[in-house]
């Protein structure tokens, strides 16, 4: 099973981005962040184009897939899954991890909610989360609301300790406490594979960390890489798992 988690960049590099789509035909599960899904008015205040029906234009791409979107802002720009119809879909679920009740409407400083998919896979059930965990304007250090943030993911995910697959951008450093509470009991797969860097050439900032991919030591992981495609400021993350848990 092949699982790619990627942040869409609201789909600021349509025409490569929808190749790229198209040339991974074969991922079960993709889980995306920044998402628009027609939308009439973009949510961001930053000067970067983006594609308001994105979503929409990758569903045609991928035709296979079923489409699991999560609205975070005015109904039209989140997060979400698109799952290949041969999955064995058993729920969908949401669950918030850090509320802003001062959020004005526009700008990345709104609420955050982790989407949940569960399914089975070879006669084991499995549990993946996807997550665009909060931004604050101050970096991707430590927060008290990050700190908080995290410990709301791991008390959501504490029943699933032997089959959870977590991905996203994190919007961390691999070395804050907030991912140190989301490491415990997981493989952390940026690290083990001593990844350098999780943006692209388009992202010009310093700060070279966002997007994980976190597994429990009971998945059988075949295969990790961080892909080259420059279809976003941030990089793919792909993921192979091999079939069953290791018992």
């Amino acid at each position: 099973m092949k699982v790619l988690s990627l942040n869409i960049w609201g789909g600021f590099c349509k025409e490569k981005l929808l190749d790229f789509f198209d040339k991974h035909q074969d991922v079960d599960i993709f889980c995306l962040q920044e998402v628009y899904h027609n939308a009439t008015a973009r949510v961001s205040t930053d000067d970067s184009p983006v594609t308001l029906n994105i979503l929409a234009q990758i569903g045609l791409v991928l035709p296979n897939h079923q489409i699991y979107f999560f609205p975070i802002v005015d109904g039209i720009y989140g997060i979400a899954m698109l799952v290949h119809s041969k999955m064995k879909i058993l729920a969908h679920n949401n669950h918030m991890i850090h509320h802003n009740p001062s959020y004005i409407g526009r700008g990345p400083t709104h609420s955050r909610f982790l989407q949940h998919l569960e399914f089975e896979f070879k006669n084991d059930k499995m549990y993946i989360i996807n997550i665009h965990g909060l931004w604050n304007g101050n970096g991707k250090t430590d927060s008290d609301a990050r700190i908080l943030q995290s410990k709301n993911i791991k008390d959501y995910i504490s029943s699933m300790v032997d089959s959870v697959i977590v991905c996203g951008d994190f919007n961390l450093r691999p070395d804050t406490e907030s991912m140190a509470i989301l490491n415990c009991g997981m493989r952390n797969l940026i690290t083990e594979y001593k990844v350098f860097s999780t943006r692209t050439s388009l992202y010009t900032k310093d700060e070279k960390f966002a997007d994980y991919i976190l597994i429990s030591p009971a998945i059988k992981l075949t295969h990790f890489e961080v892909l080259n495609d420059e279809v976003s400021d941030h990089a793919p993350l792909l993921l192979e798992i091999h079939a069953g848990l290791q018992k």
